[in-house]
């Protein structure tokens, strides 16, 4: 069973190396090539790989990490100065989308009334990992139509809950339809109610547990189990597990861990997230698309205009301008994974038939194909609109300083910073510290500062300087290796000890490199020089001939190193 598994796994691994560069060198992008390297092993395919339920399973840890990563990105201030998109455009395009949906099932296609107020409001809802994933590699998320985008996909995600906790009680004849509304939307505010209290007052004492214990193994174990706890607890009670990974992000956002936390789950979110989208391609039944080609195509077409209609207006009553509002229109114009569930449980439930359960599944996989060109296209849009009208975007606030370290050293140069009106960013792996100095208003975060994740988190990559503190040989030149590798054009300033470390130190990329032993012992033999009556004019003669020397040694050191390889 095990082997059964790690061949599948050797497959997809496999298909995903030859496949998605090879897109990626046409500019196709990485998303369709996961799909497309499922394709190709999948039952349409070459059918190397069977066993898609387990691994559609396995795949869906991947759209729970980013739901995570968005909430924990998304601070819940941010997220209330935009509560009129989220649940007034949000709200509004779900609700007339999935009743005009609902409609056309029951009036066009006989659907029963039951199995159509499911239907609708799912193939209403758009595909949160395949629009977030696209607008980042394109880096659109900060654009107008991006931000619009995300607020609408947030309503979208809280629309899951109900829609969840709706669909047992659809499979119940004895109630009426209203009774299932209403009992799923008090059950609903009841779990998301409980979660946010529960979240609110454990999650962040439990990292700060964690962190004193300074294992960064325990810290990843319990960054994990956050994410998973509260999507399962959610799971367990019939809701989204993608919900509760929202709101375990967004409870996280404003604790100073947050940074150390996504640095230690985006690994495994790109991971999954990558067979996330190869389990989608497996799923698609090329079959039924070469039976009915014509009737399978018109649904997608019709269901995303049907749904780009619907919200382009809407988006343009919400101030935005014309091009923007066909942008966000275009961009959230497929269906998604979360409708896949829904019509998954639905059909487990005996609420659809096999053969609707099978065109359902199409037409959304087809549209969700379609999803790479909607985002090119809606970029293409706005992009002409911005250069038409300058409209500015807006960009995050970042500093220009990054401190790794912020020990007696770091804490020092913050303060220097600070007297010069100059913002910086500090990151130190002491929970003490991190804690004491938050409690003063200082921005510093907890994390490793080894890892390139992290240092990306708060914006070393936007960063001029960025200054290592931390007094640790070994640690300082694996940050410098890596910032040199990521960020080659940044100013790096190290601490450093010895003249070996110093010159090992610039070998390997530091811009410069300050000598904690040297400096001490230049002011103590200024108090001597001070002391014993040596003019100033001398002593400064003096004190900087042996910083010029010193400095020259380690150029000189640096010179030879690099002529004898």
């Amino acid at each position: 069973m095990i082997s059964a598994y790690l061949i599948d796994i050797i497959i997809m691994l496999m298909a995903a190396v030859v496949v998605v560069p090879l897109l990626q060198s046409v500019r196709l992008g990485a998303v369709p090539g996961f799909l497309i390297a499922g394709v190709i092993v999948g039952p349409s395919g070459f059918g190397l790989i069977n066993n898609i339920t387990e691994i559609g399973h396995l795949a869906e840890i991947g759209v729970v990490l980013l739901l995570f990563v968005i909430g924990i990105e998304l601070k819940p201030s941010t997220f209330w100065r935009i509560r009129r998109l989220v649940f007034g455009l949000g709200g509004l395009q779900v609700l007339f989308t999935g009743v005009l949906l609902s409609g056309i099932m029951i009036l066009l296609f006989d659907v029963s009334p039951r199995s159509a107020i499911l239907i609708g409001p799912a193939l209403a809802l758009s595909s949160t990992a395949f629009v977030l994933q696209l607008l980042a590699q394109k880096q659109q998320l900060t654009a107008i139509y991006g931000r619009t985008s995300v607020a609408v996909l947030l309503f979208q995600d809280l629309a899951v809950v109900p829609l969840l906790a709706l669909l047992p009680l659809l499979a119940m004849p004895e109630l009426s339809i209203g009774e299932d509304l209403g009992y799923a939307l008090l059950k609903t505010l009841f779990i998301l109610g409980l979660v946010v209290l529960v979240g609110r007052y454990f999650f962040h004492p439990i990292l700060h547990r964690v962190a004193l214990s300074g294992n960064p193994e325990v810290f990843t174990a319990s960054a994990v189990l956050i994410v998973l706890g509260a999507s399962l607890a959610t799971e367990h009670i019939g809701l989204s597990m993608g919900m509760g990974a929202f709101l375990a992000g967004l409870l996280i956002s404003d604790s100073f861990y947050k940074h150390q936390v996504m640095a230690e789950i985006r690994p495994f979110r790109g991971l999954l997230l990558g067979l996330f989208f190869m389990s989608m391609g497996m799923s698609l039944n090329l079959n039924l698309l070469l039976e009915r080609p014509v009737l399978s195509l018109s649904l997608v077409i019709a269901l995303m205009v049907i749904k780009a209609l619907v919200l382009f207006p809407m988006a343009y009553l919400f101030g935005l301008k014309v091009r923007n509002s066909l942008a966000v229109a275009i961009v959230l114009a497929q269906s998604g994974e979360f409708a896949l569930v829904i019509f998954a449980l639905a059909h487990q439930s005996n609420l659809l038939s096999e053969g609707l359960y099978q065109q359902l599944l199409l037409t959304v996989l087809l549209s969700m194909l379609a999803t790479p060109s909607l985002v090119t296209l809606a970029q293409y849009l706005v992009k002409t609109k911005l250069t038409a009208t300058k409209e500015p975007a807006e960009k995050p606030v970042k500093s220009r300083v990054v401190i790794a370290g912020f020990g007696r050293v770091g804490r020092r140069v913050g303060e220097i910073l600070s007297a010069a009106g100059e913002d910086f960013v500090a990151l130190d792996c002491d929970a003490r510290i991190v804690n004491a100095e938050r409690e003063h208003g200082h921005p510093v975060f907890f994390g490793d500062v080894r890892k390139p994740e992290l240092l990306k988190a708060v914006g070393a990559a936007d960063a001029k300087v960025i200054i290592v503190t931390i007094n640790d040989s070994e640690a300082s030149q694996q940050i410098v290796t890596s910032l040199r590798k990521d960020h080659p054009k940044t100013s790096i300033y190290v601490r450093g000890h010895s003249l070996n470390q110093c010159c090992e130190l610039r070998r390997l990329g530091a811009s410069d490199v300050v000598s904690e032993n040297v400096e001490a012992s230049l002011e103590l033999a200024r108090m001597a020089l001070v002391n014993v009556g040596v003019s100033k004019l001398q002593q400064d003669k003096i004190l900087k001939d042996y910083r010029v020397s010193y400095h020259a040694k380690i150029e000189k050191a640096l010179g030879l190193g690099r002529r004898g390889k």
